[in-house]
């Protein structure tokens, strides 16, 4: 079985979601410059991450609940698997976990957290992003639910020892492209008199939402095709996580063993 075709499924071949894949490889980027020794991931997605993390680590194993065609490194195992739990993955294993745009998709989320501070090494790290609430155009159904800032904080901090709250952020190219599709997105939503966006449950509105979405893309890139194309990775940067970041993008620490004569 092969991936999904949903508008949650972002993919590099479609012009119309130039701005969320240079956003979501711009994870990966950053990720990679902190990444090393055996590393697992969380959400292959359509695995256009894979070569990027794979380079920087010793063993690379990525997980998704869908079979996804993974390129061809000698490093890098797939494996198909719902979460969580994470089945058959070792205690005190991976020096890094990094999941990206997942946790918003997992009802347990708190399992999903202690499932990932199970599996790292002492002093391993996690590496996660979400979308950040405060910046959503919509509901958006696909998801669970959605994170601010302190929220996503709270949840790791119950298990993490460290937690460093940044936040991807994009330049004045990017802001005007995203002030553009707010404006088109609010053109659709004030149809919603009645608010169902967030009445209905979100089972029902997932497969309009996927439409609408598909096709406010479009008509989006017919009409801003020179702007939308022309975001790339270097057009965002990290700084610490606020309101009006895009992303929420936490780095996580595991506490590590005590030394048994000092205790620390």
């Amino acid at each position: 079985m092969k991936c999904i075709k949903t508008a949650e499924r972002v993919s590099k071949d479609e012009l119309s979601d130039n701005f969320v894949y240079q956003r979501s490889l711009f994870a990966y980027q950053e990720a990679a410059k902190i990444i090393s020794g055996k590393v697992l991931e969380i959400g292959t997605g359509t695995g256009y991450g894979i070569q990027t993390i794979a380079q920087y680590s010793q063993e690379f194993i990525t997980i998704d609940k869908n079979e996804v065609d993974i390129p061809t490194e000698n490093n890098v195992e797939f494996i198909k698997m719902n979460v969580p739990p994470l089945i058959n993955i070792p205690d005190n294993y991976f020096d890094f976990v990094i999941s990206f745009q997942i946790i918003e998709h997992i009802k347990e989320d708190n399992e999903f957290v202690n499932e990932i501070y199970r599996v790292l090494k002492p002093a391993g790290k996690l590496i996660i992003t979400t979308p950040n609430k405060s910046m959503s155009l919509t509901r958006n159904p696909w998801h669970v639910r959605e994170y601010f800032v302190h929220e996503l904080d709270n949840i790791l901090s119950q298990k993490f020892n460290n937690v460093d709250k940044l936040g991807v952020y994009a330049n004045k190219k990017v802001m005007d492209f995203h002030n553009i599709n707010k404006e088109y997105v609010r053109k659709i939503t004030r149809f919603d008199v009645f608010n169902l966006q967030y009445r209905l449950p979100r089972q029902l509105l997932q497969i309009p939402y996927d439409f609408a979405n598909r096709l406010n893309k479009k008509k989006v890139l017919s009409e801003n095709l020179v702007l939308l194309t022309g975001i790339t990775l270097n057009d965002f940067y990290l700084s610490e996580a606020t309101n009006s970041c895009f992303d929420l993008f936490f780095v996580a620490e595991k506490k590590p063993y005590l030394n048994a004569t000092t205790g620390i």
